[in-house]
């Protein structure tokens, strides 16, 4: 029979194309630690003026130095064009934010001209967008600059920035270096021990960059400036009561005259009060404030701007926690939330008392920025598969326009999982939710190992989100699960207050039902190969669970709580588990001490590898210690790993060199215990 030339071609074309498929399929590979140092990392993203461009900024990871390096770009809201580069090579850039006329656009940069002078602060530069050229200086305060925000005219910008007595002396004359406290709270994770610096607001005048301090005192730092529309007021937060460092948790919002003079509380309520936005027309600040307990989820409020009237709610049945308050036009503001794996933006009804979600679906999105006369938002968003990328939408959420494609040519060469969600039901019948990641080359009539994975806080959230590590899991041949058990956000505050008086009682049965949900859901798991890691609080039940349960074959537990009764004394916030425990500790001592992993340590069998960072004042040094400890005395297999330098955030923003090194420690205890592979090396053999 004689073959068809055209049909003779198109087949053969379709073999060519489904053979060049099946190549590109197969020279996919899993996700490594190592792809980290190729990641690019948007945010902070702000719509100039016009709305016709967007200046966000790039962070990018330069391995040899072992150093995040951010700069700031532009992009084009019709996608025209592709993004560019707006600060200068070689120096850190962030925090762009437009001048009101769009003609300038101020950043936050690290530059230091006098290599013989102390080392750079973070300054105020300016960039000029209509002529163009290099960046100029404008602030030369001495502690640098946190963040700013232009006045509404342009002529003036708020900055925070630190001050203290010590500014006055030269560290050559100064009588002690020893570090000297009188407040319970005396050290932070994130910015290690006190000085005497505190934050306040500086009055900064353009085109000179002459700065005025208009807010002071000892006992207080002040944050988040917001000017009022007119520019003859701004609201700011702080915990004025005199007991900030005593751990009131009290903070208010205020107003302060531009100029400097009296200031007034327009808050009201007993716990902390933040977030100000001024309306359109300065009459009103909408706030989130808690009235009633630290652990209540965070309400929206109005008040009139000129104070001396109580606050009234603003929006009825909010059960989420608002995030990223913005108000830009009277009859509309706008709020990130977390709602059931997801992150999504809402918008309100400032009338009716209502809101509505205007930007959902399986993914997080946030960092928004809003151009209310031009109608335009912008937000990044990631998914489970993609890292953020920046888009553009219509204020009802319409017409979005994807622009930027960040990690695309590394997304190419990669095999990234889809997640699956799982709905189950804990041993009290609560509802939870849980998600569940399938291994890199998943065969069928193969049974596979799983790694159970539990979020931070416990008031966190997992999701549709990124996350690198499950990825890393997958691509090893490990099956992830995951979960949100009771103390976890985004259903709701009855179920957040669910972990009060219940650490490691029902938050336990919670992942546990989820993991016999998993294996009866997938039944080519292998229920004699399951592995549990997890940080900080997930550190914690990770203990807990092991001390509890001999199923797990192998654990990572990374700063890790073990012992309440010492965490409690040594970390930085001190005394911070009152409402989880009814009671502070030296009224309830059993109730802690049953409560901490330690006090089980006799049960543990699983081989379990402590990860711990030297500065980690959020979870002590010593928590990792006493918990390897233990566990080397009653003889379990157990290893212990210090990362000098880091502290609690040592898996989010430690050194790259770390963070990548963190995940193979976990690999190679995996592949040690879960694989039964003896001659797995440790990251650290020579």
């Amino acid at each position: 029979m004689r073959r068809h030339p055209k049909l003779f071609f198109a087949a053969s074309l379709l073999i060519v194309m489904l053979a060049s498929t099946a190549v590109r399929a197969q020279a996919r590979r899993g996700v490594t630690p190592e792809d980290y140092f190729s990641f690019q990392f948007i945010g902070d993203p702000h719509l100039s003026p016009d709305a016709q461009a967007v200046a966000y900024v790039l962070t990018t990871i330069d391995q040899k130095k072992n150093r995040r390096e951010s700069s700031v770009w532009l992009v084009a809201t019709d996608g025209a064009a592709p993004p560019r580069r707006l600060s200068a090579e070689g120096f850190n850039s962030n925090s762009p934010r437009w001048s009101p006329d769009g003609k300038t656009l101020a950043i936050i940069s690290t530059r230091n001209s006098d290599p013989a002078a102390d080392p750079a602060k973070s300054q105020i530069y300016l960039l000029p967008m209509t002529t163009g050229g290099e960046a100029i200086a404008l602030t030369k305060l001495k502690n640098g600059v946190q963040t700013f925000q232009w006045s509404p005219d342009g002529t003036r910008i708020v900055a925070l920035s630190s001050s203290g007595p010590s500014d006055a002396i030269a560290p050559a004359d100064r009588k002690s270096d020893v570090r000297h406290y009188s407040h319970i709270q005396y050290k932070f994770n994130d910015t290690g021990w006190y000085d005497d610096k505190r934050r306040h607001l500086w009055i900064v005048s353009l085109p000179g960059g002459d700065a005025k301090q208009i807010t002071d005192g000892q006992d207080w730092n002040d944050s988040d400036p917001q000017w009022s529309p007119d520019g003859t007021r701004i609201a700011f937060v702080s915990d004025r009561t005199g007991k900030a460092f005593d751990d009131s948790q009290n903070t208010d919002v205020w107003v302060i005259p531009a100029a400097g003079g009296a200031l007034s509380k327009i808050s009201d309520h007993a716990f902390d009060d933040d977030s100000p936005r001024w309306s359109p027309d300065g009459k009103q600040i909408l706030f989130a404030g808690q009235p009633d307990s630290r652990h209540q989820f965070p309400k929206l409020y109005l008040v009139n701007s000129a104070g001396g009237s109580p606050s009234q709610l603003a929006v009825n049945g909010l059960d989420l926690i608002p995030t990223e308050l913005r108000w830009p036009m009277p009859s509309s503001a706008f709020f990130a939330a977390g709602v059931k794996g997801e992150i999504q933006l809402f918008r309100t009804d400032t009338a009716a008392r209502t809101f509505s979600a205007i930007i959902s679906g399986p993914r997080a999105v946030h960092a928004f920025d809003i151009n209310a006369t031009a109608g335009k938002i912008v937000y990044l968003a990631n998914d489970f598969q993609h890292l953020d990328d920046l888009y553009v939408a219509n204020l009802d959420g319409k017409g979005e326009r994807q622009l930027t494609h960040l990690n695309t040519a590394l997304w190419a060469q990669l095999d990234l999982q889809p997640v699956e969600r799982l709905e189950y039901r804990s041993s009290d019948g609560w509802p939870v939710e849980g998600f569940f990641v399938k291994p890199v080359g998943w065969q069928t009539g193969k049974k596979y190992p799983m790694v159970l994975v539990i979020h931070g806080g416990p008031e966190g959230m997992f999701g549709v989100d990124w996350y690198h590590e499950f990825q890393v899991y997958a691509a090893k041949g490990y099956a992830v699960f995951f979960c949100n058990p009771r103390g976890s956000t985004g259903y709701g505050e009855k179920f957040e207050r669910g972990e009060i008086n219940n650490w490691g009682v029902m938050d336990y049965q919670d992942v546990m039902a989820g993991v016999d949900a998993a294996l009866k859901q997938y039944p080519w798991l292998d229920a004699d190969k399951l592995g549990v890691t997890g940080g900080s609080y997930g550190g914690y039940l990770t203990n807990w669970i092991v001390s509890h349960t001999n199923r797990f074959k192998a654990a990572v537990a990374l700063r890790s709580v073990s012992n309440f009764i010492s965490d409690e004394g040594t970390r930085d916030g001190a005394y911070g588990h009152e409402e989880y425990f009814n009671g502070i500790l030296f009224d309830d001592f059993d109730e802690y001490w049953a409560a901490s992993p330690l006090k089980y340590a006799r049960n543990v069998k699983t081989p379990t590898l402590v990860l711990h960072s030297d500065f980690d004042f959020r979870v002590p040094i010593e928590q990792g210690e006493q918990w390897f400890r233990a566990l080397q005395h009653y003889g379990v297999p157990s290893e212990l790993v210090l990362f000098p330098r880091e502290n609690h955030n040592l898996t989010r923003t430690g050194e790259p060199k770390h963070l990548v090194e963190s995940l193979n420690w976990q690999l190679y205890w995996f592949d040690r215990y879960l694989n039964a592979n003896s001659a797995a090396k440790p990251p650290d053999a020579q």
